[in-house]
C-alpha cells in the first residue's frame, strides 16, 4: 500500500497533485511519500514485535539524509555498507549503537572511523578482514563486536545480480568454515563475536528460502553457544520482495511468521535488514515527455529522465509501472518504447509497453522508484542528477536540489601546465 492514487484521473502524493509539483520542479525529479515510508517501516517492525529485534535500513536503497532521519525518529536503525553511508546515517541522528557495518572490502581507515563512532556490530566477510579488524581495534585499545557473515548456500528466484547466497556468491564466508571463524575470532584480543549474519538476495517473493537459510543459521548458532560463545544478535539480513507490477509479494508478517518460530529458541536478538521493502513503493520518478516518434516498426516516447537517473530497467531488465500523471479517458493505448536522452541502446524505462498515448509535454509517472533509484544515479553524459521531493500531507519539501552544471565540474581542476 501507497500513497500514489488517482483522483478523477489526476496522480496525487498524499495530498498534493503530481502534476502541479512538477510544474514547479521541472522535471526530471524524484518525488517521496513520508506516510508511505513511515507505515511501511512499522509494517516491518510490528510484524516481529514478539522477540527482540531491531530493524536496521539499508542506507543503499536509499541515502537521502532526510529519508535517514525520518526512519531514525520511527527507531531505525542502519545497515550501511561503506564509511560515507555510515556518515549519512550519523548526520541524520541515527544512534551508532543501531548501526551495522555489513560490506565485503571494508577499508582500514572505514574500520577506524565505524570503531571510533562505536557501532553495534562489524559483520565481517572474510578471515583477512576478521585480523584486520582485530588489528585496528587493538591499536585503538578496543574490543571490536562482530559477527560472520555466513553464506547458507541457499538458491533463490530472484535475478542473478542480487543474489548473494550461494556457493558461488563472492559474499560471506561457507558454512562449512564458519564454527573454525569463530573459533579464531573468539581468540583473537581486539575481537568480541557477538553475532551471526546472513543476506542471500534482494527482490525475493518466497519465504522459503529464508526459512531454509534460517534454519542452517539456527543450528550454527546452537553450536556456538555451546561452544561457548556469547551470540546475542542474529542479523538475519533482508531481501524481502515487494510488488512492481503484478508479483505476488509476500507480506511482511508472512516472512515475520514463517521466521520467528526458528528464531525464537536462539534467545538472540534479531536484525533485519530492510531496504526495498520500506523505500521502494514510497518513492517515484516523475519525468516529462520529449517527443514522440515512429522509426521502423517502433513507437518510441522519449522522455527527459534517463538511464542516469534511474538505472533498474538498464541494468537489471526490471519491469516498472509507467502511467500519464494526469489520465484521459479517451486516449487510446499504443505499444510503444520509453527512452530517455542518453546515447545508449540501452536507455529505456519501458519496451514495447501497452500505454495511453501521450503528447510532448505531458508528464509520466515511474512507479515503485524509492529505492535503489537516486541512489544508483550518476552524472553519465555529464547530465546533472535530479532533485528529490518529500511530501507530507499537502506540504513538499525539497530534500535535494536539482545540480547545476557548475556543480558537475566541482573538484576538478586545469594544471597551469596546460
Amino acid at each position: 500500500m501507497n500513497d500514489f492514487d488517482y483522483r478523477n484521473g489526476r496522480l496525487y502524493c498524499e495530498e498534493l497533485r503530481v502534476s502541479a509539483i512538477a510544474e514547479k520542479v521541472e522535471t526530471p525529479f524524484y518525488l517521496y511519500s513520508m506516510n508511505t515510508l513511515t507505515r511501511h517501516f512499522r509494517a516491518i517492525d510490528d510484524a516481529f514485535s514478539s522477540i527482540p529485534h531491531l530493524t536496521c535500513f539499508s542506507v543503499k536503497a536509499n541515502s537521502n539524509v532526510a529519508i535517514l532521519k525520518i526512519l531514525a525518529g520511527e527507531g531505525a536503525g542502519a545497515d550501511v555498507v561503506s564509511g560515507g553511508e555510515l556518515f549519512r546515517a550519523l548526520k541524520a541522528g541515527v544512534d551508532p549503537k543501531k548501526i551495522v557495518f555489513t560490506g565485503l572490502g571494508k577499508t582500514a581507515d572505514e574500520i577506524e572511523y565505524a570503531l571510533k563512532e562505536g557501532i553495534l556490530m562489524f559483520n565481517v566477510e572474510s578471515s583477512q578482514e576478521l585480523m584486520l579488524i582485530n588489528e585496528i581495534a587493538q591499536k585503538l585499545k578496543v574490543k571490536a563486536p562482530v559477527a560472520l557473515r555466513v553464506n547458507p548456500d541457499v538458491e533463490v528466484d530472484t535475478h542473478p545480480g542480487v543474489a548473494t547466497g550461494s556457493k558461488e556468491s563472492k559474499f560471506g564466508i561457507p558454512l562449512s568454515q564458519a564454527m573454525a571463524e569463530y573459533e579464531v575470532a573468539a581468540k583473537l584480543p581486539g575481537l568480541e563475536p557477538i553475532g551471526v549474519h546472513q543476506h542471500i538476495g534482494s527482490q525475493i517473493l518466497d519465504t522459503k528460502p529464508f526459512e531454509a537459510s534460517i534454519k542452517k543459521i539456527s543450528n550454527l548458532v546452537k553450536s556456538l553457544k555451546l561452544l561457548g560463545i556469547d551470540v546475542r544478535y542474529v542479523d538475519i539480513g533482508g531481501g524481502f520482495g515487494i510488488q512492481y507490477t503484478d508479483e505476488d509479494a509476500p507480506s511482511p508478517k508472512d516472512f515475520a511468521n514463517t521466521l520467528i518460530p526458528i528464531l525464537t529458541p536462539l534467545e538472540c536478538s534479531v536484525i533485519i535488514e530492510a531496504g526495498r521493502m520500506i523505500a521502494g513503493n514510497a518513492g517515484i520518478l516523475v519525468t516529462r515527455v520529449l517527443y514522440t516518434k515512429e522509426g521502423g516498426d517502433k513507437k518510441f516516447i522519449v522522455v527527459d529522465a534517463a538511464m542516469n537517473d534511474l538505472l533498474r530497467p538498464s541494468f537489471y531488465q526490471a519491469v516498472h509501472k509507467i502511467s500519464p500523471a494526469e489520465l484521459n479517458d479517451g486516449a487510446p493505448t499504443e505499444k510503444v518504447d520509453v527512452v530517455g536522452p542518453i546515447c545508449e541502446s540501452s536507455d529505456f524505462f519501458a519496451i514495447d509497453r501497452e500505454l495511453p498515448a501521450v503528447k510532448p509535454g505531458e508528464f509520466l509517472a515511474i512507479f515503485t522508484a524509492g529505492a535503489y533509484g537516486f541512489s544508483m544515479s550518476s552524472n553519465y553524459n555529464s547530465r546533472p542528477r535530479v532533485p528529490e521531493i518529500l511530501v507530507s500531507g499537502r506540504k513538499a519539501f525539497v530534500i535535494r536540489r536539482r545540480e547545476t552544471y557548475e556543480d558537475l565540474a566541482r573538484g576538478e581542476g586545469i594544471p597551469k601546465d596546460l
